[in-house]
């Protein structure tokens, strides 16, 4: 009733008063018909009129507010389309070993921090990357024994795909040489057998069942609210999180119901499993609490990661003697994605080699010719590729074909540029990363971060979509410049084409009269700044339906 008595005020009125005046704005609306535009007025969380200052500063009275941005660049709030808001949080309360530059930086680290706990406390940690460390080798069990023998050590790989424990987590968790990996799992081991403290992908619950709970009702809200302090700090105005438990959603919506909480998060129940059977049994939650919570989608998994040789490849990688490891069977994921289909619920699988991409849209295609238009919710559901990051040149025409949405983090290409090639060698190049082919082909693509595998910074996403280099210049051989998106391209794959990707495209994603007013005030102008500086643009402000939500010291000064 209130949407349309507003929308009625609109229709009768030819300059109605806003709440918030934005003027002398290098804005960029991500509006075809209205690309740039100086100004822009804002009444009840949403915009209403894109103009000029002349044209904008007749929307204004006594009460409204006006805020002079003396030239500085505005864009739609960033949606980050890969998201994982409770691990992001996490970050900041548990053991960061992002940023080790070796195996001796890296168990420096770890022993600082059991120095810090009694005897026999677990240590939890994440972030490690052995590609970025000279020697390039995994570390072991054994290089963790040497410098805690008694506290039992859980160290997550940055892509979250892999673990390395100690020999006391693996005593604790009963593991032994004959100790079998579940499907979708490896236990490496060295080449006498033993397990040397790898575990990938589903074997790693075999570790983490055992290891201290952090799903208190307290701690998610501590994990939520430092997530969101540190969306808001990059411009992030929406999230898609994938993968949470209906737990979550409680504790998200006592913090909504309490206006702690003012993320726009467009979740994503975790399956196959009981709560994703509760989605579909229920049904969609859609635009909860002014439209900053929307429930409609399950995310799964099909494979593993390239950095960790988890990912489902076709072929061989050309460093191990491994096609890496596909999670479900198909007769798992169909029926599932067959009900899906059904109940107009979204679903969302993890794909990054080809093999598993292909797995993945011979699921969706054989969902959508078996489901009748006349049974779906939802006509047109836009199912999605979570990663897509290496696809066969016969399967890059069928996204746009079935019309699937390949949701991809341009960032990971940053830190996949250094070892990629060792993966696939050569040949197969052309298919990392194939945003302009997916582009050309008609479909689109939102970006997103995957953080806390990346650091959630658009920026940097940005900056990785549009030079296919890392963030010191380098580029290696293979590596194909061609197919990297243009700054126009890139600035709708982190706003109109994530709201797509999540239904909606009407709402929110550019800056026009009508859309929720979620918008980002940036230091410099993204889309003519020099290329080499992209990715250390910053935020000044950060705006939810009109409300300022992350100011940085720099304006406050």
């Amino acid at each position: 009733m209130i949407c349309c008595l507003f929308i009625f005020m609109l229709s009768c009125s030819n300059n109605p008063k806003a709440d918030l005046i934005v003027i002398n704005a290098n804005v960029h609306t991500v509006e075809p018909a209205q690309p740039k535009a100086e100004a822009f007025a804002i009444a009840a969380g949403k915009i209403i009129a894109v103009g000029s200052n002349k044209e904008i500063q007749g929307h204004a009275d006594a009460q409204s507010k006006v805020l002079d941005l003396a030239g500085k660049t505005v864009t739609p709030g960033f949606i980050d389309s890969h998201y994982h808001l409770m691990g992001v949080g996490k970050r900041s309360f548990q053991l960061n070993l992002d940023g080790a530059k070796s195996l001796s930086d890296f168990l420096q680290k770890v022993k600082a921090e059991v120095s810090k706990k009694g005897a026999g406390e677990w240590v939890v940690g994440r972030g490690w990357i052995e590609e970025d460390w000279p020697s390039k080798k995994l570390p072991t069990c054994w290089d963790l024994d040497r410098i805690s023998p008694k506290n039992p050590l859980v160290l997550t790989r940055a892509d979250g795909h892999a673990i390395v424990v100690n020999s006391a987590a693996m005593q604790v968790a009963g593991i032994k040489r004959t100790t079998v990996a579940p499907k979708g799992g490896a236990i490496l081991k060295d080449k006498h057998g033993n397990c040397n403290g790898i575990f990938l992908d589903n074997a790693m619950q075999l570790i983490t069942a055992h290891a201290p709970s952090d799903t208190s009702f307290a701690m998610q809200i501590k994990y939520t609210l430092a997530g969101q302090k540190t969306a808001f700090s990059y411009g992030i105005t929406q999230v898609h999180n994938m993968g949470s438990s209906w737990r979550v959603v409680d504790v998200w919506k006592k913090l909504y119901r309490e206006r702690q909480l003012k993320l726009r998060i467009y979740n994503y129940i975790s399956g196959p499993g009981p709560d994703a059977d509760l989605l579909l049994k229920n049904g969609s939650q859609i635009g909860l609490f002014q439209n900053r919570l929307t429930v409609r989608g399950i995310k799964s998994y099909q494979d593993g990661a390239l950095g960790s040789r988890g990912a489902a490849l076709l072929e061989r990688y050309s460093d191990a003697n491994s096609t890496g490891l596909l999670v479900h069977s198909e007769a798992e994921l169909l029926p599932l994605t067959m009900e899906a289909l059904r109940k107009g619920i979204q679903m969302a699988i993890h794909a990054i080699g080809d093999a598993g991409n292909r797995s993945v849209l011979d699921i969706y295609e054989k969902a959508l010719l078996k489901i009748n238009l006349s049974e779906r919710e939802v006509v047109k559901p836009r199912f999605r590729v979570e990663h897509a990051q290496i696809l066969h040149p016969d399967d890059q025409a069928r996204f746009k074909l079935l019309q699937i949405i390949p949701s991809m983090q341009p960032s990971h290409a940053i830190g996949d540029l250094h070892f990629a090639v060792r993966r696939l060698g050569l040949g197969r190049m052309d298919r990392a990363y194939a945003w302009r082919s997916l582009l050309d082909s008609g479909a689109i693509i939102p970006a997103g971060s995957d953080a806390p595998v990346e650091e959630g910074n658009p920026m940097i996403e940005f900056y990785a979509a549009t030079t296919r280099k890392d963030t010191t210049g380098f580029s290696t051989k293979g590596w194909l410049p061609e197919l990297k998106m243009t700054r126009a391209e890139a600035l709708k794959a982190l706003t109109i084409w994530g709201a797509t990707a999540a239904f909606m495209e009407d709402q929110s994603g550019s800056i026009l009269p009508g859309k929720l007013a979620d918008f980002v005030v940036l230091d410099h102008d993204l889309m003519t700044g020099p290329q080499g500086k992209l990715y250390k643009i910053k935020v000044l402000q950060t705006y939810v339906g009109g409300e300022l939500v992350y100011n940085s010291k720099e304006t406050e000064q």
